[in-house]
This record gives structure tokens, sequence and C-alpha cells, in this order.
């Protein structure tokens, strides 16, 4: 498997966890952060796209669903559609 594709899977399996509340918001942001091969791949585009879910996700994770303006939910949702979307984009490469 080549390193994007790795470290793509690696995102993967960390949002995985997050949804079974294994792992928090911080840790899945600063896996899906450390995955430069990856991000180096795509489009700059995605890397702008990921981020900023990324900061939203660790917002709501301050405040409980109800005070906090961004769906966590939505925002999980988003986070694996970025997901399937970049492993389209990192198989055409």
């Amino acid at each position: 498997m080549n390193e994007p594709l790795h470290q793509l899977a690696l995102i993967e399996s960390t949002l995985a966890r997050f949804r079974e509340q294994a792992c928090s918001a911080s840790a899945l942001a600063n896996t899906a952060r450390a995955q430069t091969a990856l991000l180096a791949a795509l489009p700059p585009r995605y890397g702008e796209v990921l981020l900023g879910l990324l900061d939203r996700l660790e917002s709501s994770a301050l405040f409980s669903e109800e005070s906090c303006s961004f769906s966590q939910k939505d925002l999980v949702a988003n986070l694996g559609i970025w997901v399937d979307k970049a492993r389209g984009a990192v198989s055409a490469l």
C-alpha cells in the first residue's frame, strides 16, 4: 500500500474509533493533521476542507451539542465523506 493510502486508512480507522467514543476529537484531529504525505498528495483544497472540519470538531467537543453552533454528528458525517472523496482522489494518482 502506498503511503498516502496508508495514511488515509489511519484517518479512517481513527474516525471509526471516534464514532465508537474510543478516542477524543483532539486525538482524531492530531492523527489527521499528522498525515503529511496524504495531504501533500491531495489537491490543496482537500487539506483546507479537512483542517476546517477538524477545527470545528474540536470546537464542538468543548461544548454540549445544544450550546455549540456546529453539530458534531454532521461534522463526523462530513469527515466520512471527506475520507471517501480523498480515497477517490488518491486512487486516481
